[in-house]
């Protein structure tokens, strides 16, 4: 096999280091036999996926998962990047999130890749990942789980399904709105747009003595937490 596609793996996830100079369609192809020969040694395993070696378009990343769909089993529940200290409490928070659809949400999990902006709503009845940012005046909504991978900057309702048991995770957690079951919670900051901080801490907002809290994300806190 070519070493143009290789596979590492780290905890929760597999790390695709790819050759920066061959052509994408050859890289392509190299991709789909790195995977096929890789299925039965995979499985249907749920894992995260960085890429290294090559920046790709998103239209790129999407040939690259599609592929790796086609021909494994093998199911990429989101993209991280190099930091790995956060990327594992981000995977933990997405296998922790209810994402078998559960009785009468009628769906798996959801992703959506791609930014909310003003005046954007989208809802839904199952958990649901967002691969981007949720800006002011746009709002997500899910009957259980949201997990942003980007900026929390506009509203966010989770637990929809009137249960306190759920949880919302963002990477920048600064939210003008934000509701879990009947607790709501309102910033007290003032947002100043989305600009970018140097350097962020992920957060997740949960119920605590009968009130939404907004705790750093750490693995610590997640194995206390009741979800």
């Amino acid at each position: 096999m070519k070493n143009s596609v290789i596979i590492k793996s780290f905890q929760s996830g597999i790390v695709l280091h790819l050759d920066p100079d061959l052509p994408f369609t050859e890289l392509i192809i190299d991709v789909e036999d790195k995977f096929r020969e890789s299925s039965s040694f995979f499985k249907d395993a749920k894992m995260a996926l960085s890429i290294k070696g090559r920046i790709l378009s998103e239209e790129e990343e999407k040939q690259i998962l599609d592929t790796i769909a086609a021909n494994s089993d093998l199911r990429i529940i989101c993209l991280v990047g190099e930091d790995e200290g956060t990327n594992q409490n981000f995977v933990k928070a997405l296998q922790q999130a209810d994402f078998s659809g559960g009785e009468g949400a009628g769906s798996e999990g959801q992703f959506y890749r791609g930014t909310l902006k003003n005046g954007q709503i989208l809802e839904t009845e199952s958990s649901i990942v967002i691969l981007g940012d949720v800006y002011p005046g746009s709002a997500i909504i899910s009957a259980r789980d949201i997990i942003v991978l980007g900026g929390l900057y506009g509203e966010a309702y989770a637990g929809g399904n009137g249960s306190r048991e759920h949880y919302v995770v963002a990477l920048e957690m600064s939210p003008e709105k934000l509701k879990i079951g009947d607790f709501k919670y309102r910033s007290k900051e003032k947002i100043s747009k989305w600009s970018i901080r140097p350097k962020v801490q992920p957060k997740i907002a949960y119920i605590k003595d009968e009130k939404v809290i907004i705790d750093s994300l750490t693995k610590e806190l997640l194995s206390e937490l009741p979800i």
